[in-house]
C-alpha cells in the first residue's frame, strides 16, 4: 500500500487515533498512539520518536534515542478501540545511521530476507505457523517470599467436574488428552474462536481452520494462511492480539504459554516453511516423501543447530515444561514424513506447490520475527554446506528401545541448556549481518535474568519433596 493510501484510508473511515506498534525482543508488541490530524507523510520518512532505554535487553539510557518507521503496507482497522483507530506496524531505526536497529526484531527479519536473496539460493521463504494457546475463565497467580500460588479456574477442565455452578454443572467437558475435535457442549469455545476467526478475515488475515485441541480446559488452535517471513511474523502478531482481545470481549483470558497446566498437552507452534526460486517450490522433488535434496539439505540445518534454536524457538522456561516425552511433545531430533513424534515432520502433499516441512518443537511465545529468521538461517546454512539429515525416522519415537533411543538426539532440557548452545553455536546467524554478536550477546543476557528469577524462586512441588528430611 502506498503512503497516499495509507492517507486515503484515514480519511474514508474518519479515523480518529494512527497507533504505531513494534516488537520487542521478547516478542511482545508496544504501541503509541498519534492524533490523525497530527499523522502527516513525514511520519514515514521521518519516524516517530521514542525512547528505547525503556525496552528491555536494548539501548541504554545514554544514547536511547530511537524512531519508529511505519510500514504502510501494514495499515490495518483496529476493530477493538471505541475510537475508529488505524494501526501500523513499525521499523525501528537508529537515528545515528539510519539503519534499522540491530535489536530490532522486525528489521532482523527483514535483513534475513535480503540475505537469502543474496545467497541465490531462492528469492522468497514462505513461513506458515500453528498457534495452539489455552482460554480460561480466570487465572490468579502471586509470588513473594512468603510464599506463592497458582490458580486457573476453567468450567471446560477435567477437574471441574466436581464443582457447584449457579446455574448448575453441566457436566460435558474433555478428559485430560481428550479435547481433540469434540463437537459441542463438549468444545464449549466454539463461538468464541469464530469470533476470532472473523475478526482476523475482517483485519485481511485469511483462515483457514480453527478447532479444539487435545488439552482439557480450553485448549485452541486457529490455523491461518502462508506469507513470506516477515509478514507472516506480522500476522502472528496480528493473530495473537486478537486472540487476547476477542477473549477478553468475552470475559475470558487467552494465553500462549507453552505449559500453563500440569499433566495434560501443552502449547506448540508448528511452523511450515518452504523456499522459492521464479515462482518454483525447491522443496519439491523426487525424494524421500516428495522432497527435493535442498529440502533435506534444509533439513540437515536444521537438525545440526536445533539445540541452538532452541534458545530463540522456545525461549522461556515454560517452554522446557512442554518439552518433555509423553505430551505430543516432539523433543526427539529427526525428521519423519507424517510422524508427529519426530521434531521436523514432512506433512502429505499431493501437489508439488504445498511441499513443504514442517517444524515442531518451536512453542508460541516464541518471537515470531527471531525464530523465523533464526529457522530460515539454520536450514541455508545446510543447503550451503549440504549437510543431509540422515535416514528418516518412520516409526514412533516414544516407544524406541533403550538403545535405539538413546543414539537420537533430544531437545535442549532447559532454557540455560539453550541458551548455552545458543553462545556456542552463533556463526550460521550472523552471516550476512543478519543476527549481530551484540544482539545475540543481548539476547542471551536478557534470558539468562529470565532463567536465574526461576532458579532461585522456591517451588511449593519443593516442600512436598523435601521439607520433612
Amino acid at each position: 500500500m502506498a503512503v497516499a493510501d495509507v492517507l486515503k484510508k484515514i480519511q474514508d473511515h474518519e479515523v480518529k487515533f494512527v497507533d504505531l506498534r513494534f516488537t520487542d525482543t521478547n516478542g511482545k508488541e508496544h504501541h503509541v498512539t498519534v492524533p490523525a490530524h497530527a499523522f502527516t507523510a513525514d511520519k514515514f520518512e521521518d519516524g516517530h520518536a521514542f525512547d528505547g532505554s525503556s525496552i528491555g535487553g536494548w539501548k541504554g539510557i545514554h544514547a536511547s534515542d530511537m524512531l519508529l518507521m511505519p510500514d504502510p503496507d501494514t495499515a490495518t482497522m483496529d476493530p477493538f478501540m471505541d475510537e475508529a483507530t488505524l494501526f501500523l506496524a513499525c521499523d525501528v531505526v537508529d537515528p545515528s545511521d539510519g539503519q534499522g536497529y540491530i535489536r530490532d526484531p522486525r528489521s532482523l527479519a527483514k535483513r534475513g530476507e535480503v540475505y537469502l536473496k543474496s545467497t541465490g539460493i531462492g528469492d522468497i521463504a514462505y513461513f506458515g505457523p500453528e498457534l495452539e494457546f489455552f482460554i480460561f475463565d480466570s487465572v490468579r497467580w502471586h509470588t513473594n517470599m512468603a510464599g506463592c500460588f497458582l490458580e486457573i479456574e476453567s468450567e471446560e477442565a477435567a477437574w471441574s467436574s466436581k464443582k457447584k455452578y449457579e446455574n448448575g454443572n453441566i457436566g460435558h467437558r474433555p478428559t485430560v488428552k481428550g479435547g481433540y475435535f469434540p463437537v459441542p457442549p463438549v468444545d464449549s469455545l466454539h463461538d468464541i474462536r469464530s469470533a476470532m476467526c472473523l475478526v482476523l478475515e475482517e483485519m485481511g488475515i485469511s483462515v483457514e481452520v480453527h478447532h479444539h485441541e487435545v488439552a482439557n480446559a480450553g485448549q485452541c488452535e486457529i490455523g491461518t494462511r502462508f506469507n513470506s517471513l516477515v509478514k507472516r511474523a506480522d500476522w502472528n502478531q496480528m493473530l495473537k492480539y486478537v486472540v487476547h482481545n476477542v477473549a477478553h470481549s468475552y470475559g475470558k483470558t487467552a494465553t500462549f504459554m507453552p505449559k500453563p497446566i500440569v499433566g495434560d498437552n501443552g502449547s506448540g507452534m508448528h511452523v511450515h516453511q518452504s523456499i522459492w526460486k521464479d515462482g518454483k517450490n525447491l522443496f519439491s522433488g523426487n525424494g524421500y516423501a516428495g522432497m527435493s535434496e535442498t529440502a533435506l539439505y534444509y533439513i540437515g540445518g536444521v537438525i545440526k543447530h536445533a539445540k541452538a534454536l532452541n534458545a530463540i524457538t522456545n525461549p522461556g522456561t515454560n517452554s522446557y515444561k512442554r518439552l518433555v516425552a509423553g505430551f505430543e511433545a516432539p523433543v526427539n531430533i529427526a525428521y519423519s514424513a507424517s510422524n508427529r513424534s519426530a521434531a521436523v515432520r514432512i506433512p502429505h502433499a499431493s501437489n508439488p506447490k504445498q511441499r513443504r516441512i514442517e517444524i515442531r518443537f518451536p512453542d508460541p511465545i516464541a518471537n515470531p520475527y527471531l525464530a523465523f529468521t533464526a529457522l530460515l538461517m539454520a536450514g541455508l546454512d545446510g543447503i550451503q554446506n549440504k549437510i543431509h539429515p540422515g535416514d528418516p525416522m518412520d516409526k514412533n519415537l516414544y516407544d524406541l528401545p533403550p538403545e535405539e533411543a538413546s543414539k537420537v538426539p533430544g531437545t535442549c532440557n532447559s532454557l540455560e541448556e539453550a541458551l548455552e548452545n545458543l553462545d556456542k553455536d552463533r556463526e550460521f546467524l550472523t552471516r550476512g549481518g543478519v543476527f549481530s554478536n551484540d544482539m545475540i550477546d543481548a539476547y542471551i543476557t536478557l534470558k539468562m535474568e529470565e532463567a536465574m528469577l526461576y532458579r532461585i524462586n522456591t517451588h511449593p512441588v519443593e516442600f512436598s519433596m523435601y521439607y520433612s528430611l
